[in-house]
């Protein structure tokens, strides 16, 4: 940005980073897709500033595996720093960002203001409770890794709390989880459950072998992973069942207050943790115009990501929405459309940057999968579809290959090898304190 003054660190107004005559683009979170673009612009000539709340990328998909004590939490997260150790055209900053100015091409964050050229928004996604209040501050989402210490820590928390009462309902009460959305997460949450309470409840709570606990996984819709063929959805539905999981679907969660669920069929169950999947939003900050933010506070952007109105500023991934013929609705909010947006951003700016031609973008599905439980799990790829044991494998190999960093690769991996040959889990350690309601 030529002619910039932002290397004063003593201005508290600005962000400090240095003068440069190369175009700047500011990023605006480190997830799949802001990963995506700028592995793509590493050390070409443009000066990347990548802005996020957190000092480290997060694996999303394996959530559920730290919130089931499955895996730690420093396996699924890696250090932009570290990323970054090779690039020569990267600055991070640590802050969040409060709003954005398009008029004078102004970032403003919480520890100062950033000029930019072009700016990306790439801030995913955040839970969607539907506006019930009661269930936002009783329920638990699963969006982060801070969401899933909570799922752990308010499960094994609730364990203790079964072990120490003498009332058979307070009991099972305490033990009882019900799960909202039948999506890949929440099937995923239901299918770990399970085996926790068949293989690893007996051997740690003793105590509480002839109580009564249940998982409970409910959906909206009349089928589970809505976007797999009714085959698989099927086979899925039959592998929870087999694993003890009460499957109710076709039915609304209307409250919670933290002891019963309320449903829409006038049912109510006895349950001390909910975990919502069933729905997210995307995550905006203040500046971005109501005119082009949809119903799922996602910005609309045309075929090669640009926000209506603008030729400088930019949306991908889950916070982007891009209607085409293929996708009337919106590209589904999953990693891979998320990281090819990227990447083709990444082209685009650097052909705009050289008065070249800019391409749309065009999704590649590359298939969906979705684990059961070990040894199940589900795969929609091409004209492919199948289940069992080798989606099983061929779900754990492209998750493995997918996380960053050796290190943690063989953490993961050594702990799925362990589990595979016992069925145990990780440690299940309460690390804080969960008590966002009691």
């Amino acid at each position: 940005m030529s002619g910039d003054t932002q290397n004063n660190c003593f201005n508290n107004e600005f962000i400090c980073v240095p003068e440069t005559d190369l175009p700047r683009i500011v990023v605006v979170g480190g997830g799949f897709a802001g990963l995506a673009l700028i592995k793509r612009l590493k050390n070409k000539p443009v000066q990347l500033v990548l802005i996020d709340k957190g000092n480290h990328n997060q694996f999303l998909p394996l959530l559920y595996q730290v919130a089931t004590s499955g895996i730690e939490p420093d396996s699924i997260v890696f250090p932009f720093r570290k990323i970054f150790r090779n690039y020569k055209n990267i600055l991070f900053r640590m802050a969040e960002v409060k709003s954005v100015n398009v008029n004078l091409k102004q970032l403003v964050t919480d520890i100062g203001s950033i000029d930019y050229d072009y700016l990306v928004i790439a801030t995913g996604s955040m839970t969607n409770f539907f506006g019930n209040k009661n269930i936002e501050m009783k329920g638990l989402g699963l969006k982060s890794v801070a969401d899933a210490l909570d799922i752990r820590s308010h499960l094994l928390q609730n364990l203790e709390k079964a072990v120490i009462s003498c009332d058979e309902k307070e009991k099972e009460k305490r033990g009882s989880v019900v799960i909202v959305g039948g999506g890949p997460a929440g099937v995923e949450m239901a299918g770990a459950l399970a085996e926790f309470k068949r293989y690893v409840l007996p051997e740690d709570y003793p105590e509480l072998k002839n109580t009564s606990m249940k998982v409970y996984i409910v959906e909206a819709s009349g089928k589970l992973l809505g976007e797999m063929p009714e085959k698989l959805s099927a086979r899925t539905l039959g592998y929870l069942t087999n694993m003890g999981v009460e499957v109710i679907l076709g039915t609304v969660v209307e409250d919670y207050n933290g002891d019963e669920v309320k449903l829409n069929n006038s049912v109510t169950i006895n349950a001390s943790a909910l975990i919502w999947t069933a729905g997210i939003k995307g995550s905006l900050f203040l500046g971005i115009e109501n005119k082009v933010i949809n119903k799922q506070k996602r910005i609309i952007v045309d075929r090669r990501n640009r926000i209506a109105g603008f030729e400088d500023v930019f949306a991908i991934g889950d916070v982007a929405i891009m209607k085409t013929r293929e996708y009337p609705n919106g590209h589904p909010m999953v990693a891979q459309v998320a990281i090819q947006q990227g990447r083709n951003l990444a082209d685009n700016l650097l052909a705009i940057t050289n008065s070249k031609t800019c391409n749309d973008f065009v999704y590649k599905d590359k298939g969906s999968l979705a684990t059961i439980g070990k040894k199940k799990a589900v795969a929609s790829i091409y004209k492919l579809k199948f289940s069992g044991f080798f989606a099983w494998i061929l779900w754990s190999f492209i998750h493995l290959m997918s996380i960053i960093g050796v290190r943690n690769r063989l953490l993961i991996g050594l702990n799925w090898i362990l589990s595979y040959l016992s069925y145990d889990k990780g440690d299940r350690v309460i690390i804080r304190k969960f008590n966002y309601f009691d």
